[in-house]
């Protein structure tokens, strides 16, 4: 993201927040112009477009650093097979060269028949038979040895093949989230100074509209209290207010949407997913109704923004491009629904324990907040 995208995005909000007059509601566009609504709806669009690559490149960078782990564990035990494979093949040898040595010995029964202590030489028998025994034991660690490091080596060229195959997929998904930054900066240098503002004012004047009819259609019940990893992930997320928004960033100077909410959650305690999709697919859904401080509020209908609940109808999160993590009204964006990271995950029903089913309780979404 260029300086000059920055700069620009800064100065519509700065210009929407301190504008002194009110802007027309429907200002006359010049000849040739698109209404400031068609220029909000298309600037939406594209930052939609840019949040979606974004989230595209972080699933594929998490599926990297897990198989970038695979590969390593797999190195690494394979070297351990390859040394448990040098000491077999050292073992085995040193059979072959004994049993090269005694090859021209008497054999154990004819021992047996010509000796003078009978109970002596079936005392021999029994070492020769346990000799003979540890001999196939060390044979078939052999074997298996080389067996299992067979095996391992396929899989480690396979893990390695699957991480080079990630990693080009990581550079075309970044490639995608430059381009569509790029979409968004030549629209918004397109535009005169004073559309910035309309813009601005617009998108804001929607947002309060979206956020009334949210609070008076009784979705938003009264307060609750955060568990205490809620409480902790909301410090947190609260510590890093005013820090720029980056893409594929989890801090600590920068976020992306999803960078908040996870490492939020990791410093309260419990781990959750990357990605806002994740999030949204992995964890246990809670109806707004009953929102509480910590929980997840996940947006649009593909899932991808996401923003922690403050209460009083409020989230903190990392906007978007060229702004600062800051506190939204919960109608910011529309809403998908929410979710709960320290709550259980539901058990099958049983008999005995009744509980209401998945659909049902994946029906208490919300509606779109606009």
């Amino acid at each position: 993201m260029s300086g000059r995208l920055l700069r620009l995005v800064c100065t519509a909000a700065t210009a929407a927040c301190t504008v002194l007059a009110p802007v027309p509601a429907a200002a006359v566009p010049e000849p040739g112009e698109q209404s400031v609504s068609r220029l909000l709806t298309d600037l939406q669009r594209l930052y939609r477009e840019a949040e979606r690559a974004t989230e595209t490149y972080n699933a594929t960078e998490e599926k990297l650093k897990r198989q970038r782990a695979e590969v390593r564990r797999l190195d690494g035990e394979l070297a351990r097979v390859r040394l448990s494979l040098h000491d077999s093949r050292g073992a085995a040898g040193r059979l072959a060269r004994q049993q090269y040595q005694s090859s021209t010995e008497i054999s154990s029964y004819v021992r047996l028949l010509l000796a003078r202590d009978p109970q002596r030489a079936l005392d021999q028998g029994h070492v020769i038979g346990q000799l003979a025994r540890e001999r196939a034991e060390t044979v078939g660690r052999l074997t298996g040895s080389e067996r299992k490091a067979g095996g391992l080596a396929r899989r480690a060229r396979t893990a390695l093949d699957k991480q080079l195959a990630l990693a080009e997929r990581q550079k075309k998904d970044r490639d995608e989230v430059q381009g569509r930054l790029r979409d968004v900066e030549e629209m918004l240098v397109s535009l005169r100074p004073e559309q910035l503002v309309q813009i601005a004012e617009l998108e804001k004047k929607g947002i309060s509209k979206a956020q009334k009819e949210l609070v008076t259609s009784g979705a938003l019940s009264s307060e609750r209290k955060p568990s205490g990893a809620g409480e902790r992930a909301v410090r947190y997320a609260m510590r890093q207010l005013g820090k720029p928004y980056e893409w594929g960033a989890e801090g600590p100077e920068t976020y992306d949407c999803s960078g908040l909410t996870s490492q939020a959650w990791d410093h309260a305690g419990t781990p959750i997913p990357r990605t806002s999709q994740e999030q949204w697919a992995q964890l246990p859904r809670v109806a707004l109704k009953q929102l509480r401080p910590g929980d997840l509020v996940i947006y649009h209908r593909d899932a991808t923004h996401v923003a922690m609940y403050l209460g009083e109808g409020k989230v903190i999160e990392a906007p978007r491009t060229g702004e600062k993590i800051k506190v939204s009204p919960l109608a910011a964006n529309p809403i998908l629904g929410a979710v709960r990271p320290d709550e259980p995950l539901a058990r099958p029903a049983t008999p005995d324990t009744p509980r209401s089913s998945p659909d049902r309780r994946r029906s208490s979404q919300s509606p779109p907040g606009r």
